[in-house]
């Protein structure tokens, strides 16, 4: 039985805990502000504090520093109903275990207190980390954001229905992982499941790895072959980078998808299966058909269904659970004796953007557990490029001539061309561009009308169509 404290101001949810908690075997005291909090810590002890951060007189992340200062390792999750990233950060960066926004869901709490206890529990035995039993994982999807809980949401329709699937997203962010998810929670389990990237495999060949050939039909081809839609019967064919397919197999694919008939290579012999596709690509298919290199018909037919997964930078609060699932990992697999990451070592990895997504943490977190000599990851343990970095774009200086200038035209000239410039880097995709100037995509139609380059952009692509 673990001694929990929980210090909220609100009686209610004070209330709700304590009795969540008791009915799990706990022992629970309750606070009804961070000073009130402190007293009770220090004199009664407690194996682990859950604390709301927004209180009087002492705030949550001031209860865990003043923990910090007299001594106290005891684990603390923080709680709010105001999430950001700058709070998250310094959560993290004052040793939070963990951070939870209301509201939450109960599982989701049991689960985070699970985790506290038990690696409080490791280190105070001077244990390594292992793999966790119970996570907020979906097939090794994990996350507990918002964006996160849709995507489960998402996952568990689709997986019910026998329809094609198209998962869009940037690389890094797990495609293969959800249509493995899909397909192993749907009826279709049991059967093959049978993934070819469209893009690492010449012409030729892709045809042949996907329809079969028969015995002759190319310089190579010395026996009759089936291919991978043959040989998923029943199951699923995950098409990965589907945009680099050539024009050809996307009208032979499109055949397929409309009467489920295929002829190997070479072959005179109709062929009918039963498989589910799904494709992925991080490319914008939309923009490829206006430029005539995908086939909109074929588009149709793949995105039946669309799934989009959101980039590391867009659920930030996942990091510190993702991290820490790679750490369990990567430590159980290396048997190192790495129980966790240092509260400075976290900040930098919440502040950092994530271009590379989940699989750049993953790389990130396994070069850490292989590099650090300590029981924690450190600072020192992270690639340069993740602790420091990269440095504003330096711009050049301006002046003023001696004739004078009209500063409103210079700046409504300067900002005009940076989102011509960034439209063009975007391929004319709005959303993109304003995440290339930092800005809401509102303001920058805003912007973009008022400079009349929405009407460009619509004239252009009407042109291309």
């Amino acid at each position: 039985m673990s001694r929990i404290l929980v210090v909220d101001d609100e009686e209610s949810m004070r209330e709700f805990l304590r009795i969540l908690l008791e009915k799990q075997g706990h022992e629970v005291s309750t606070a009804e502000d961070g000073e009130a909090g402190l007293h009770q810590a220090m004199d009664r002890g407690a194996d682990l504090v859950i604390s709301d951060i927004r209180m009087p007189r002492l705030d949550g992340v001031g209860l865990l520093t003043r923990l910090r200062e007299h001594g106290l390792e005891t684990p603390v999750i923080l709680v709010t109903a105001y999430a950001s990233r700058d709070s998250a950060i310094q959560a993290m960066k004052q040793g939070a275990f963990d951070y939870i926004t209301k509201p939450f869901k109960i599982d989701e709490i049991r689960l985070v207190i699970h985790r506290a206890l038990a690696e409080a529990e490791r280190r105070h035995r001077g244990e390594a980390a292992t793999p966790a039993a119970e996570e907020p994982v979906l097939q090794g999807i994990i996350g507990r954001s918002p964006k996160m809980v849709e995507l489960y949401t998402l996952i568990g329709r689709v997986a019910a229905v026998n329809s094609a699937v198209l998962i869009t997203g940037e690389s890094g962010t797990g495609k293969e992982m959800v249509a493995r998810t899909i397909h192993y929670n749907s009826p279709r389990s049991s059967k093959p499941f049978v993934a070819i990237n469209c893009g690492a495999i010449p012409e030729q060949l892709l045809e042949s790895e996907l329809f079969g050939h028969v015995k002759g039909s190319f310089t190579g081809a010395v026996a009759t072959k089936a291919g991978l839609l043959e040989m998923a019967q029943g199951g699923t064919v995950f098409l990965d980078e589907v945009a680099e397919m050539s024009p050809l197999l996307q009208v032979k694919l499109l055949r397929f998808l409309q009467d489920h008939i295929f002829r190997r290579v070479g072959g005179t012999e109709d062929i009918e299966v039963d498989v589910r596709i799904m494709a992925a690509t991080n490319k914008n298919l939309t923009q490829m058909i206006q430029h005539g290199t995908f086939r909109e018909d074929l588009f149709y037919r793949l995105n039946v269904i669309s799934v989009e997964l959101p980039p590391l930078r867009e659920r930030w609060e996942d990091i510190p659970l993702l991290a820490r699932n790679f750490l369990e990992l990567f430590a159980a697999r290396a048997g190192r004796p790495v129980m966790g990451i240092a509260p400075e070592a976290m900040e930098i990895l919440m502040a950092y953007s994530w271009p590379g997504n989940v699989r750049e943490l993953e790389n990130v977190i396994e070069r850490a557990v292989a590099l650090t000599t300590a029981d924690e990851v450190r600072v020192e343990s992270l690639p340069p490029s993740v602790r420091r970095p990269p440095p504003p774009p330096v711009f050049p200086r301006l002046e003023v001539p001696p004739e004078g200038l009209d500063l409103e035209q210079v700046v409504a000239d300067l900002e005009k061309n940076l989102m011509q410039d960034a439209l063009q880097k975007s391929g004319g995709v709005q959303t993109k561009a304003a995440q290339l100037l930092g800005i809401n995509f509102r303001s920058f139609r805003y912007r973009a009308k008022k400079y009349g380059l929405d009407r460009q952009t619509r004239d252009r692509n009407h042109a291309e169509s």
